[in-house]
């Protein structure tokens, strides 16, 4: 009886070891698959205004088109193509600090899709490519002063039936969870201030804002009165 009991723990003992390292294997599979695909840059050439066709200067100085829209009260619809010629042509990108000479920031890029946006920083790391980016969502409740626009930074959840945690962004092409955003908001950060402006007429300045596939529709009227009784979300 002692030599089986004994037995028995032996066999369970060796099991338990089992499923610890292949628990372990798993682990470490899983985060070289994770590496692999952050230092796979993410593909771009879906983007509009990235094709060889498209890359002319815009046509639109974006600030004059947002206060001419507020000005006039009427809906104006900015392309994704148009949105990223303008980037290309107004942004001045450079890579501070300690790790400027490896380190450079190449294109900041925008891509539009329904319901939310995914803002892209394009570099190269020791002379190889390498992209993060951060989804951004646009919420506008109305309340009785007015429509309050919120930006939230993230892009959903991975599935319906799992609302927590949300998309953040990529690195690479590894979509990662939102708390991963805290390594990579700094750096989108500080591209607010260059774009103060902007920004400030397009979020805050108009009443209703909807983010669809390849376009940005910002529209300065106010919604019908009698919807204000409705929380909204546009």
């Amino acid at each position: 009886m002692a030599e089986n009991a004994q037995s028995q723990s032996k066999s369970g003992g060796g099991c338990f070891a089992k499923l610890i390292v292949l628990f372990l294997l798993v682990c470490a599979g899983g985060l070289a698959a994770a590496a692999f695909f952050i230092a796979q840059p993410q593909d771009l050439d879906d983007l509009g205004g990235n094709s060889p066709s498209s890359r002319a200067p815009a046509a639109r100085d974006l600030k004059v088109v947002l206060r001419n829209a507020l000005d006039r009260n009427f809906q104006v619809t900015l392309t994704e193509a148009e949105i990223n010629q303008w980037l290309g042509r107004t942004l001045s990108t450079r890579q501070g600090g300690a790790l400027a000479g490896q380190v450079s920031l190449d294109r900041v890029w925008v891509r539009l899709l329904d319901g939310h946006a995914e803002v892209i920083l394009e570099r190269h790391i020791m002379g190889r490519p390498f992209t993060v980016s951060m989804f951004v969502t646009i919420e506008q409740i109305q309340s009785a002063k007015g429509v309050i626009t919120e930006i939230q930074l993230h892009g959903g959840p991975y599935h319906p039936n799992l609302p927590q945690p949300p998309r953040g962004g990529r690195f690479g092409q590894l979509v990662v969870p939102q708390g991963f955003l805290l390594l990579i908001k700094p750096a989108f950060d500080k591209l607010a201030p260059v774009f103060k402006d902007e920004l400030h007429l397009a979020f805050e300045e108009m009443a209703r804002i909807r983010i669809e596939k390849n376009r940005l529709v910002l529209d300065p009227t106010e919604p019908e009165s009698g919807m204000l009784g409705l929380p909204k979300t546009f």
